[in-house]
Order: C-alpha cells, then structure tokens, then sequence
C-alpha cells in the first residue's frame, strides 16, 4: 500500500483511521472572509481545542480542503498537527474564483505553469504568503490531495485552464482528486471530461451534491460510474435538517455502494464550537450524526466503510 503525504509526513493508508474528507481547521482573513464572515478561522490556539476534541471523540484524520492561494494556513496545519497528533492531509489546486482577489496570480499564470505549481506542492512543499503574491516562498510542508471546484461557470476557457492542470497534477502524483460541486452546476459534464483526461475513477470524489437532496437515482447515476462521492451538508441546518440526509444515505447504502460514499461536516467559523460555542463542533458527525445512521440500522461494515475503508481505498493504487 502507497504512502498517503500528510503536512507531517508520509503515513500508509492503513494508518488513517477514521477521517472526516472535507474540512476547514484554518482559514486566514482575506477575499472568502470579505464574501462570508464565516469562512475566517485563524487563531491556531481555538482550532487545535477542536481537534483535540475531534481525536478525543475517535478522530484520527482530517482532510483540510483549502487550497493554496485563497487562504490557506499550511503552517498553521502542521502546528495543530504536532500538537494533537492527528493527521492532517493539506490541499493544493484552486477553489471557486470568486475567493480570489481581481488581480491574484491564478487568473493569468498559463496551463503548465499551474500544473507545475500543484506538482510542486505535491511533491515538494507548499508554497506561502502566495494569498496575493506570487509563489515564490516555499515550505517543505507538502500537499497529498488536489482540491477544485466547478462553478455555475461550467468548464469555461478558465476553469478548463485551472481543471485541465489540476487533474494532470493529480494523475501524475497519483493523488485524489476532490471537487467543489456548486449547486446549480452539471457534475456530469465534468465527470466525463475528467475520465477522458484519464484520471482514476475512484480517486474522484464528488463533494456537496448533497447540499440540494434530489432523488436517489440521481446519486446513483454519479456512483455507477465509480467515482466517490462525500456528504457533508450534514448539521447544517441552513440547508436541510438531518432526517432527509440520514434518509438518502441509508437507501444509498442499502443500494450496495457502501464503498463509494465519504462523510464531513465542511466546518466554517460559525460551524466550529472553539470559535461560535452554538456550533456544532466537529465532533458533530461521531458524537450525533452517526449513531443515528446506525439506529436507522446501517452495519458495521456500512459504517466502517464511509469512515475509514473508503479513505484508504481513495488513495490506494
């Protein structure tokens, strides 16, 4: 089994544990604060509190899916990493445009040269102070997943410039890769785009779709093209409550795709008990979310896999 990169180090899959796929520990203030308040987290004190609890709770693992350029703290993520002993798996790639400034470097760098910068991440360090300056300054805390996302925008000529990159980056680095999928957006051009570029079925995963719950054989439709998908509009009431979400989980694991489906809370400041203490904390999936999936009467195995089987299979060979 491969080595899975985290901002400590290389750890196998088998060490993963239990992980939660799409999370946000850190976030600096810049362009997502001035969009969302929310999306502002930088006080590394608060944020390991929470990911004490987290491993107290049976935490083991966090993917941390913000990538360099629109606030990204990796040094703070390798901070609360020594200080909990939790792994933490960093991103690299690009999020939804609009979080970066008018005049960030990621609207003009060219294709290869944005390929060169995720590879880099990936297999050198990640790069800082790269929020509005160029990618000059680089740590040897290194990336060990690929973060996009796919906007109403679709695959416009800059989005394709940025995906096209990105998913080079990913298959070359033999690394997943995770996407932002906007409400409103069609996964399923994208999906087809990406298998054409020849990146692995099951190192996709699809993040948000259920953020809107649609009828399961739209889900299944996703899934059967053996891509992972990851749930995280989960205590997030803005949204739904949890019964439609517990419902469409448990008809998908019923359905036999176990092996395909990730969880996550996609934690934001107002989300996270350290710095909001009515937040749900990330403890949230562990302590309540999951015992009533598993009262609902979901196995072990089901459980087991959208924890911790899945996770190891994502960045397996």
């Amino acid at each position: 089994m491969g080595k899975v990169m985290t901002v400590s180090g290389p750890v196998t899959a088998s060490q993963l544990g239990y992980c939660q796929c799409h999370e946000h520990l850190l976030i600096s203030r810049g362009t997502s604060f001035q969009i969302n308040p929310a999306l502002w987290m930088d006080d590394i004190d608060k944020s390991t509190a929470e990911a004490l609890k987290y491993k107290e709770a049976g935490g083991d693992t966090v993917i941390d899916a913000q990538p360099g350029g629109c606030n990204r703290m990796e040094e703070g993520l390798l901070e609360i990493s020594d200080r909990t002993g939790i792994h933490i798996i960093s991103s690299t790639g690009f999020h939804k445009l609009m979080f970066y400034s008018d005049t960030h470097w990621i609207h003009r760098m060219p294709q290869d040269e944005l390929y060169h910068f995720f590879r880099e991440e990936l297999e050198v360090g990640m790069y800082k102070e790269i929020d509005c300056g160029y990618p000059e300054k680089q740590t040897k805390i290194r990336a060990g997943i690929v973060k996009t996302a796919l906007d109403r925008e679709g695959l416009s000529p800059r989005y394709m410039n940025l995906f096209r990159a990105a998913a080079q980056a990913a298959i070359d680095s033999e690394v997943p890769l995770m996407v932002h999928i906007e409400p409103g957006s069609d996964p399923k051009k994208l999906l087809e785009f990406l298998l054409e570029m020849g990146v692995w079925r099951h190192r996709i995963i699809f993040c948000h779709m259920d953020r809107e719950i649609k009828e399961t054989e739209y889900y299944l439709s996703v899934l059967k093209e053996g891509i992972t998908l990851e749930f995280d509009t989960i205590g997030r009431f803005h949204y739904h409550d949890d019964a439609p979400e517990l419902a469409l989980i448990k008809e998908i694991l019923d359905r036999g795709y176990s092996g395909q489906l990730l969880l996550s809370l996609d934690t934001t400041r107002e989300r996270l008990k350290s710095y909001t203490p009515n937040g749900v904390g990330l403890t949230y999936l562990l302590c309540n979310f999951l015992p009533k999936l598993k009262k609902m009467g979901a196995s072990e195995e089901q459980l087991l896999n959208v924890t911790v089987q899945n996770v190891k299979n994502i960045f397996h060979e």
